[in-house]
Formats: structure tokens, sequence, C-alpha cells
């Protein structure tokens, strides 16, 4: 490989995917972390070390293995940009998002380079770890429910998946978008009622996902999603857990959170958190 460069930060221009504009032209809390996924990418670019080169050259993947987000203003799909990525060492990035000269992810990103082949001596940019398998240090802590749980069944695609096997990152991020669509929708308060009837659309203003252990391509996935708390009325936290079966055992293989609410898209308080009443509260909890 070429000589490692020193660990500045490297920033690049990018542009949310037109795909992430599901409701008007506002981009959708999974593009942010695709956002933050590429910036991450592009500094290991910048370095002669990019994903093509280390896994056919060098038997390595480089895989994302844990992120946490805030975003706090919203994102248009014709905004352009400014994506930083500071390595802190350990595969530990800060990363960080602006859009016309405000701030709209905050966040750290965990690289890990996965063998994929014989062991081939390599430098490696920085200090980001090489290891056999992702996997956690520690189990994901336990979640107080304040809610019914909600579960849910899937079968992992090729397209979620990386490197001909293991789910990828991404894909538990695309898991967790699809679980909140199918419990709101299965709790009576779906997406396409809550916009039709009120005028309401999603915001999320914070995200976290973390791989735990590798789940395979074609496993069944079991999902479950649990309100942990209503916040001031406005938000729900929500905690998610994936998990698989093996010789009759359940194998957690990722853990997210994401902290949920609605906006006013018209009327006179267009822009406004929506405030939660009865029936969404009870929906949320499950006691309706």
């Amino acid at each position: 490989m070429t000589a490692v460069l020193p660990d500045e930060t490297t920033t690049v221009a990018l542009r949310p995917r037109f795909e992430g504009a599901n409701i008007r032209t506002w981009v959708g809390f999974k593009h942010f972390m695709y956002l933050a996924e590429e910036a991450v990418l592009a500094w290991f670019r910048e370095r002669g070390a990019g994903p093509s080169r280390l896994y056919h050259e060098h038997g390595l993947g480089l895989v994302i293995a844990d992120a946490s987000v805030q975003l706090p203003a919203v994102l248009d799909v014709d905004d352009e940009v400014t994506a930083e990525a500071r390595h802190r060492g350990g595969g530990e990035f800060a990363v960080r998002l602006t859009a016309r000269g405000v701030p709209v992810l905050r966040g750290r990103v965990r690289a890990a380079l996965v063998r994929t082949g014989p062991a081939v001596d390599v430098a490696v940019p920085g200090d980001v770890p090489v290891v056999a398998e992702v996997r956690a240090d520690a189990p994901a802590p336990a979640a107080d429910a304040a809610g019914t749980p909600f579960e849910w069944r899937w079968r992992a695609p090729y397209f979620y998946c990386q490197y001909s096997q293991p789910v990828q990152h991404s894909g538990y991020v695309r898991a967790v978008e699809e679980v909140v669509d199918r419990f709101l929708a299965a709790r009576g308060i779906s997406v396409g009622r809550m916009l039709d009837v009120r005028g309401w659309i999603p915001v999320v203003s914070r995200a976290s996902v973390r791989v735990l252990a590798a789940a395979r391509m074609e496993e069944e996935i079991e999902t479950t999603f649990t309100v942990t708390d209503v916040l001031r009325g406005t938000m729900f936290d929500a905690d998610v857990r994936f998990a698989v079966r093996r010789d009759g055992e359940r194998v957690p293989v990722a853990h997210a959170r994401i902290l949920h609410g609605y906006a006013i898209s018209r009327g006179p308080d267009a822009g406004r958190l929506a405030e939660f009443d009865d029936e969404v509260v009870a929906a949320l909890l499950g006691t309706a």
C-alpha cells in the first residue's frame, strides 16, 4: 500500500440520494447516516486504502461497526453537504455534516478491518484495528420498556450484505426504518394516515446502530422494537434489537436506538413539532 498519511481530517462534498426524499423534498434519517458512512470511506480512500483495494490486495473487509448521530436540522434533496471525518484513533471517527452553512449531523462512526483472506502484512491507516470478525466488546444494555414490544422477522437478503456473507451496517439502518414503519402501521398510526389526516411527517433527531456479531445472508433475523419513553409529549424513544437463532440459542447481532417524532407540514403551525394526544400515546405504548 501507499505510505500512511497523518490522521488529519478528510473533507468531501457530497449530496443526498434522490431515493431519500420520500415526503416532499426532505431527506430521511437513513440517508444522513449513509452520508456519514461516505465521509469515513472518503478518509480511507484519501489514504490509498479504499474498500476494493483493501479487499482484493490485502484480504481485508472495511466495515462500519457502529454509528451514532444527532440530526439538528433538516436536509433537502438538492443540498450540497460538506462532510468532515476526523479519525480519533482506534477506528473511531468524529463526523460532521453541514449544509447551507448549518450543521445537519454530528456523530461518531467506528470502522474496523475484517480479515476475509490469508493474513498479509499491510500498513493500515492510523491504528484502525484488524479483526477476525466484528464483535462488540459488551452486550447491549438492558432497556426499560414503557410500551409493549413489537416483533418482526425478516430474511437477510443479499443486497443488505457485504463481502458475500455478513449483513452490513447500512442493512440494519434500513431495517430500523422499516420496523418503525411496520410498528406505526400495526398500531393504527401509520405514516400515511398521519400525513393524510393530520399533516404530520416523521422526524428523527437521534439514531444509533451497533453491530454486535455477524449475521449471515439468508438467516432469519428476529427484530424487537420497544418504545422506552415518551418525551415532552412530542418525541418517542425506542430500542431496537436484532438476533438470530443458532443451535437453539438466540444470538444478538445488532442493537439500535431511535428518537422519533412528527413535524407539522401544513397550516399556521407548519414546521413545529406535533404534540401527541391521548390516541397517539396509547398507540405508541400499546394501551389503546
